[in-house]
């Protein structure tokens, strides 16, 4: 054992006064507890949903800090008074239940027989010290049965009298388990006690997966006090002194060190009395001196709020990349979207609409043949001339707009898809783009099914927006012969084939086929409306489908849209969170003895 059995765990000696710059009971008032609930507050509200580097160790640091909150510190605060709980943990096959049962002195855990033993924790306490342990106390989350049970979501309570006061032991899974819901089980039992007891053997004495759970104990300066259990005689020399020297180099030089000697164990697996009897004794000296439990409790809670808030700051810099990371996916689709409606405005202004169907309805319209060909070389006929050489009739003027339909129609549809492609291509380059596709279960990559009718939909009020604009800006010159000649439905078509040569005016060798159709239907409105009003129409129309074009575009685009927003991100969470931190460290400085 320990040169000083009765030493407490690092803390200072029982009764005697607080270390200058050390917490005390004060400490841990209403200002503490309510700076510690809106930290808990703040910690729920991160979310840390896409897969960045690290983001899976931040996610296991959020739930593991959100647990201790919960299952110990806030609760532990509002009863600063309740019994010393101690956690008793450590390896499989270390001998933990045996050593409970020993220390009570009658059976109240089962030994597992078999490796790994799955059952629920066992909490051994006075019957005066009932009322500390209901539901809403340590470790609120689990279900308090009086009787045994398999459940790890169970807690099963035993009284007994020769538990002291003040005391209370925890029976908990093995931390090495090879079961998950043990080994997370075991973890979230140790950080809600006041003391460890932690058990090891002489032949597992060394194992890694122990020493990390006590190497996080020294860095949360939670108290602690280590079990070399199942010790054969002629190793113990050896055996502890080992022990002693890695405790020391890991920051635990302070923790007491028993030696359980192995021994018979008795029908009711019990060890002998005196095996245990020191720890029985250190435990009951802890119990009998109300100063010693508290400020073995004020050790350990005061280190774990410490660790807490330290461990806050960069859980807010993992919150504050995940909004950066949302932003950089947000601009990709944004990018690719806007690159697509860059393409459309492009081929609407270009005369890349002006041939195909649309040119040969057009054609037919405006009776092409010769009045074309002369127009090729002399573009600076004069209007009156080009307007008596249009043969168009009603039907040719309904066929060009069914043609514009469809090709608008279809330079969208193209645009999207390729603005689908790019969108889904940027979010692949990213671990989390690439979740985020998956998760959607569907095919972001490709243009949606309901954008082939909404576009129609849409391509159509542009056009009845055009034949508006024709018609109110005719409303003067509805009578005249150069009006009636074409009708709303033929300007209307002649101001779409104009919108869709934004370029227009062009002149002499540089004129095709197209540019040449967009001056006919330019000087066809001049001709009724003159050249100002021509320039106005023309700039309200193109603006007007603009606006259709990007409402078609956001809409596709709103699918990438949704699931950054179903996120559920905020950019302030994390300034909220630290914040939240600088409050409990401000409390606790407070409360420091000076």
């Amino acid at each position: 054992m320990s040169d000083d059995p009765s030493d407490t765990t690092g803390t200072a000696a029982p009764g005697s006064a607080p270390v200058l710059g050390s917490p005390t009971p004060a400490s841990y008032g209403t200002v503490m507890l309510t700076a510690l609930v809106r930290l808990h507050h703040a910690l729920q509200a991160v979310q840390l949903p896409l897969e960045l580097p690290g983001a899976a160790a931040h996610r296991t640091e959020l739930r593991e800090m959100v647990d201790q909150l919960e299952d110990y510190v806030i609760p532990r605060v509002t009863t600063l008074e309740a019994p010393l709980l101690t956690v008793v943990g450590g390896s499989t096959g270390a001998g933990k239940s045996t050593l409970v049962n020993s220390l009570v002195g009658h059976r109240v855990t089962q030994p597992g027989l078999l490796r790994p033993t799955t059952r629920s924790p066992v909490l051994v306490h006075h019957p005066d010290d009932r009322e500390w342990f209901g539901a809403e106390r340590l470790l609120p989350d689990l279900e308090r049965v009086d009787h045994a049970t398999t459940d790890p979501q169970a807690l099963q309570l035993v009284e007994s009298d020769t538990v002291p006061a003040g005391l209370a032991i925890l029976d908990a899974p093995d931390v090495d388990s090879v079961v998950d819901q043990n080994r997370e089980l075991a973890a979230q039992l140790l950080a809600a006690g006041d003391l460890w007891l932690f058990v090891t053997s002489a032949a597992r004495y060394a194992d890694q997966v122990p020493w990390e759970f006590l190497h996080r104990a020294a860095e949360r300066s939670t108290a602690v006090a280590i079990v070399l259990d199942r010790t054969p005689e002629e190793a113990v020399q050896t055996v502890a002194t080992h022990l002693g020297r890695m405790l020391a180099s890991r920051g635990l030089k302070d923790s007491p060190l028993f030696v359980v000697h192995e021994g018979p164990i008795s029908e009711d697996g019990l060890l002998p009395a005196g095996h245990v009897a020191d720890i029985r004794d250190w435990l009951a000296s802890l119990a009998a001196d109300a100063a010693a439990r508290q400020s073995v409790v004020i050790q350990t809670l005061d280190g774990a709020v410490r660790t807490l808030t330290r461990r806050t700051y960069p859980l807010a810099d993992a919150a504050t990349e995940q909004v950066r990371a949302v932003q950089r996916l947000r601009e990709d689709a944004d990018a690719a979207y806007e690159e697509g409606v860059q393409a459309v405005l492009s081929a609407m202004a270009d005369g890349t609409l002006l041939r195909g169907e649309v040119l040969a309805r057009w054609q037919e319209f405006v009776g092409t043949g010769e009045l074309l060909r002369t127009l090729e070389s002399r573009v600076g006929w004069l209007r009156d001339r080009i307007v008596g050489a249009v043969k168009g009739k009603p039907q040719q003027a309904e066929r060009v707009t069914v043609a514009v339909e469809s090709g608008l129609e279809m330079l969208i549809l193209e645009h999207a898809e390729a603005a689908a492609e790019r969108a889904e291509a940027a979010w692949r380059q990213t671990p989390s783009g690439v979740a985020l596709i998956a998760d959607a279960g569907s095919e972001l990559g490709r243009a949606s099914r309901q954008l082939r009718r909404d576009a129609e939909r849409s391509v159509r009020e542009w056009q009845a927006d055009v034949l508006e604009m024709v018609r109110t800006q005719g409303q003067d010159k509805r009578t005249t012969a150069r009006f009636l000649a074409f009708g709303v439905n033929g300007l209307s078509v002649a101001l779409m084939v104009v919108v869709f040569s934004y370029s227009y005016g062009l002149t002499g060798a540089e004129v095709g086929i197209a540019g040449g159709s967009a001056v006919i239907g330019q000087k066809l409105l001049e001709a009724v409306f003159g050249d100002q009003a021509v320039r106005s129409l023309a700039e309200r129309a193109r603006k007007a489908l603009e606006v259709r074009v990007r409402e078609l575009f956001a809409a596709e685009e709103a699918r990438y849209v949704a699931l950054l927003d179903s996120l559920g991100l905020d950019a302030d969470t994390a300034e909220e969170l630290r914040r939240a931190s600088r409050r409990v460290e401000d409390a606790r400085y407070a409360g420091l003895v000076r």
